[in-house]
């Protein structure tokens, strides 16, 4: 069963997966212009977005795990989920700077006095070079050094939980059910313990 679904992966381009993901942003557009998102427009959108970005950081960080204990390869969409999940938490970012917040003395007030502020850009910092050596070149180029920077990845993602746990008021289960999966996710990335030969 399982080879015959790594065989259909494996004639699926990757484009489709695109489409599928960016799919959510007009209609989060159109939700926050129609009244859609509540009250609070775009304060919603920027969770919305938020929400979308931790959640393909958790589905990448799902594909090793596939892989080693369920023997599924989707490795052929890992830098696309990477890659819009990158989308989405600059697209968060971009609607907290110019539609909530506006003001540039404001920003980075914000980003030194509010923690759930500056683990979010530090989360996004983490992103950064793993969205721009996202391609082909980088891989050659860096060689070895390419997959120790993207470990960053667990840094960013683990970063983006704690983000979401201190940005929501009061006791919220949803945000700590997150940072389980993310750490769950981790620890199953943990090299296996040899087992002790017997003397």
């Amino acid at each position: 069963m399982v080879d015959q679904v790594n065989g259909f992966v494996r004639k699926v381009p990757t484009w489709p997966v695109y489409i599928l993901c960016v799919l959510p942003v007009p209609w989060l557009l159109y939700l926050a212009q129609t009244g859609g998102l509540g009250v609070e427009p775009i304060k919603a959108l920027e969770h919305e977005l938020g929400e979308i970005a931790l959640q393909l950081l958790i589905v990448g960080l799902t594909i090793t795990p596939l892989r080693r204990y369920a023997g599924l390869n989707l490795i052929k969409f890992r830098r696309c989920i990477g890659l819009m999940a990158f989308l989405y938490v600059s697209l968060h970012l971009l609607v907290w700077l110019v539609l909530d917040i506006g003001i540039l003395s404001q920003i980075w007030a914000d980003i030194i006095k509010r923690p759930y502020i500056t683990i979010g850009m530090a989360g996004f910092l983490c992103l950064v070079p793993l969205a721009v050596t996202s391609n082909s070149y980088s891989i050659r180029k860096l060689g070895p050094k390419w997959r120790t920077l993207h470990k960053l990845t667990y840094l960013a993602v683990i970063l983006g939980g704690v983000h979401f746990i201190w940005l929501v008021k009061g006791f919220q289960v949803e945000p700590l059910l997150y940072m389980a999966v993310i750490l769950g996710l981790l620890a199953l990335r943990l090299p296996k313990r040899r087992k002790r030969q017997a003397i």
